[in-house]
């Protein structure tokens, strides 16, 4: 009798790190900040002094690897962002749901192209704005940080899942007392 205590080959869950690299989200945020942003807004590939006062947008990938892309920045950062990205059609006080959706946009559009290049299918949530999910699996991170107009921003692939337990290797002809 199979009590599910045994893990089978298709039980394994592939970690981030397996199926993209740092480069390929550098490369897709690089494009999503031209896109969204503007062409002479560049993204340089530098770790910055964190925040104090950080805000996450994330979107949610569920799949054949679930995790969440996340996006963390200072607030003012977010601000930024947000009228880089509104141009013109930006208020000039920006309100805190333009933020949200400006920011959650960012996310979506990275998301979008990461989901795009992990095995499919896949589906995308709707963009969350606020304090970023836990990351569950320290294993199963794949995270950039940059420089965008000299604040720094991190972008992160993280698992949601926890790790799978692993087995206790057992003798062969052991039988339980």
């Amino acid at each position: 009798m199979d009590t599910g205590e045994r893990r089978r080959s298709s039980d394994v869950r592939p970690v981030i790190t397996d199926l993209i690299d740092g480069a390929t989200v550098l490369s897709i945020a690089e494009e999503a900040w031209i896109a969204l942003v503007g062409e002479d807004e560049i993204l340089v590939p530098i770790p910055g002094e964190p925040p104090v006062d950080i805000v996450s947008s994330w979107v949610d990938i569920v799949g054949p690897w679930t995790g969440s892309v996340v996006l963390t920045t200072g607030r003012g950062t977010a601000e930024e962002l947000s009228r880089a990205l509104l141009r013109e059609a930006a208020p000039e006080v920006l309100e805190h749901e333009d933020v949200e959706d400006a920011f959650g946009e960012i996310a979506n559009v990275v998301g979008g192209n990461v989901k795009a290049a992990l095995p499919g299918p896949s589906g995308l949530s709707l963009p969350q704005v606020g304090n970023a999910p836990v990351v569950r699996n320290p294993v199963d991170v794949c995270r950039v940080d940059v420089v965008w107009r000299g604040e720094p921003v991190s972008i992160s692939v993280q698992g949601a899942l926890p790790p799978l337990p692993v087995p206790s290797p057992t003798r062969e002809n052991e039988v339980p007392l």
